[in-house]
């Protein structure tokens, strides 16, 4: 029993030992750039296949403009993805880290890599992006870190995203080889056999020409204006001939055609208005030299591909795994994915959600995982979340990085890490274990189903509620919020509520008073229909005392109809105060369009309000 309980200990002490020296260790991360993204594509694709899950982490140039960009708990979830959709149009991605990982009994697999990237316009055709924005403190940050901007800028990895990249092909217009022969069931007009046959006999006598013996021996001159009658060119060492069409209709004419011929490979040459602009016709030698010509195209086709895509061919491999990526605020951080990889973003939190489950079907955000467990329930920051696990559970697990990532000498890209061991942490908290992930044949375990695509930054809504991360909430309705600015001098929100006590009867009942920056508040009525009441008496002149003291200094005041327009219409003024100026002075055709997209249609939106979420100033 003695002997047992030596072990016991001993193997306790072995297991504290080794959670030591994974926490001391500075984890390291390969580093990727042009230079070695090929080599490092062929390591990634089968760790990819082989993982459990894919973590990914994003260095941007930015993330707001101005303190009121940042998401609150106030807002609803349209316009939270509102503030992320122009975040990621304004700002561009510098850093991506990718770790393909899988969660073992007491140790995660990893292997991590960290993508430097710079929207260089590779092909000269004006993509990815003229320009972006960068805010000095993320920058900043980047150099303490000893990020090499040099590194960046002359060997960073471009891209194209899914939409850029069909518009550089029709701008830069490769021939595409034609795989996609649609045979039709329905009798040919007459127009169509006409055009079949014309194309028929041009391309049987071009055929001849080709292998008549006797034009070897003609002179240039002859030669070239045989050439300009037939219109016959040369592929490489190949005679080949262009066939213009006008129509997709008379591609697939010409693509029968050209099916009752053993030695012609056809290319389709896109036009730059996009469609097809020309069908180019090869003529082979054998059905050796065919298939030659089938594989040098591919080779080729391969070869533009990946110069065309850059990175974006990381984002393609994920998407083909179907893997559950696992991310750290999943809206920020797919609001950019999608942007600058897949395309434009929509309008809509509904269309982007429904958009990115067709390229991701599954996407965790850690943050959601720990609102289940007590402690971590308010923690939002990846070291805290690190911190307080390893002060309030005992949960050994170590870290394994099993690739030439440990001869690193950079640092970047280490949230992804991060990220990686804080999932395999809050599972084994939750109860979830590695048997229960691997049993899903790679597809999402059924116990972490409830925690994916939620792209709400703050608690889980229904029904239009939103959830402040605290524990004492209260319900509002954002009927009953209505922002206040134009204030005099620096005030805070506690002498601000003192000065609107007494001032008017709408007042007399409970209310609370928060600063979203320094310009502007926000106050909420507890009684339905008080904030009503004062935006129509402040509207309508019908106040008197202190505050019509207020009013006639500068003091106004909105709905929360007028925040989530300045929102919506992505007003970049760096105080809120000027947003809201602004949006009232805005027709409301303006965003007519919209509305019916971007408005629930449930009715004013619920918001749970907290004393505790209080804005410290001194962090704006």
């Amino acid at each position: 029993m003695v002997q047992q309980a030596g072990l016991t200990l001993k193997h306790l002490q072995m297991v504290l030992q080794r959670r030591w020296l994974c926490t001391k260790r500075e984890w390291r991360v390969k580093q990727v750039t042009k230079s070695n993204l090929s080599q490092t594509l062929e390591s990634l694709k089968p760790q990819i296949s082989q993982s459990d899950f894919i973590a990914v982490s994003l260095q941007r140039t930015g993330s707001v403009s101005a303190p009121w960009h940042r998401v609150f708990p106030f807002d609803t979830p349209q316009t939270a993805y509102s503030k992320a959709r122009f975040a990621a149009d304004e700002f561009q991605v510098f850093q991506f880290a990718v770790c393909p990982f899988s969660v073992r009994p007491s140790k995660v697999v990893a292997y991590p890599y960290n993508f430097h990237l710079f929207p260089r316009d590779e092909l000269n055709i004006g993509m990815p992006s003229y320009s972006f924005s960068c805010q000095a403190s993320y920058l900043t940050s980047m150099a303490r870190e000893g990020f090499d901007f040099n590194v960046c800028i002359y060997d960073g990895i471009s891209y194209l995203s899914r939409v850029q990249e069909s518009a550089a092909n029709a701008a830069i217009g490769n021939p595409i080889p034609s795989n996609n022969l649609k045979t039709s069931s329905s009798t040919p007009s007459v127009a169509d056999t006409v055009f079949m046959g014309r194309i028929k006999s041009r391309v049987k006598h071009w055929k001849n020409a080709c292998g008549d013996s006797s034009t070897r021996t003609e002179d240039v001159l002859s030669k070239f204006m045989r050439k300009l009658i037939l219109g016959s060119e040369q592929y490489g060492s190949r005679p080949s001939i262009n066939l213009d069409v006008s129509s997709e209709h008379q591609v697939q004419l010409v693509l029968e055609v050209l099916a009752e011929f053993d030695d012609l490979v056809a290319l389709l040459i896109p036009s730059k208005g996009g469609g097809t602009q020309a069908v180019r016709v090869i003529l082979t030698s054998s059905e050796e030299d065919k298939d030659l010509l089938k594989r040098e195209l591919q080779d080729l086709e391969e070869e533009q591909r990946k110069k065309v895509c850059g990175f974006r061919e990381v984002i393609d491999l994920i998407s083909a795994s179907q893997k559950p990526v696992v991310s750290h605020n999943s809206l920020n951080d797919f609001a950019f994915i999608h942007s600058k990889f897949l395309a434009p973003l929509p309008p809509n939190i509904d269309e982007f959600t429904c958009s990115l489950r067709m390229v991701f079907p599954y996407v965790l955000d850690v943050n959601h995982l720990m609102k289940d467990i007590g402690p971590l329930k308010k923690v939002t920051n990846l070291s805290a979340a690190a911190s307080r696990i390893k002060r309030r559970f005992f949960v050994p697990i170590d870290m394994e990085i099993p690739h030439e990532a440990l001869n690193e000498d950079k640092i970047h890209g280490q949230n992804v890490l991060r990220i990686s061991h804080l999932l395999a942490n809050l599972c084994s908290i939750l109860k979830i274990t590695p048997e229960m992930i691997q049993s899903d044949g790679g597809h999402l375990a059924s116990a972490l189903e409830g925690y994916a695509n939620i792209f709400y930054p703050h608690e889980e809504q229904t029904d239009g509620d939103l959830r402040v991360w605290t524990d004492d909430t209260r319900k509002a309705s954002s009927e009953d919020l209505v922002f206040i600015w134009g204030l005099s001098g620096k005030m805070s929100a506690g002498s601000l509520k003192r000065l609107l006590q007494g001032s008017h009867s709408v007042f007399a009942g409970e209310f609370d008073v928060r600063m979203v920056d320094r310009s502007c508040a926000i106050v909420v009525f507890w009684q339905p229909g008080l904030s009503q009441a004062f935006l129509e008496s402040i509207s309508s002149n019908g106040i008197s005392g202190r505050l019509r003291k207020m009013v006639s200094e500068g003091l106004r005041a909105a709905g929360y109809e007028t925040y989530e327009k300045a929102c919506k219409l992505g007003f970049r003024e760096a105080d809120l105060a000027d947003a809201m100026d602004k949006a009232l002075e805005e027709p409301d055709h303006c965003s007519e369009e919209d509305d019916s997209e971007t408005k629930p249609s449930s009715g004013p939106s619920q918001i749970y309000w907290s004393r505790d979420s209080i804005i410290n100033l001194d962090e704006l």
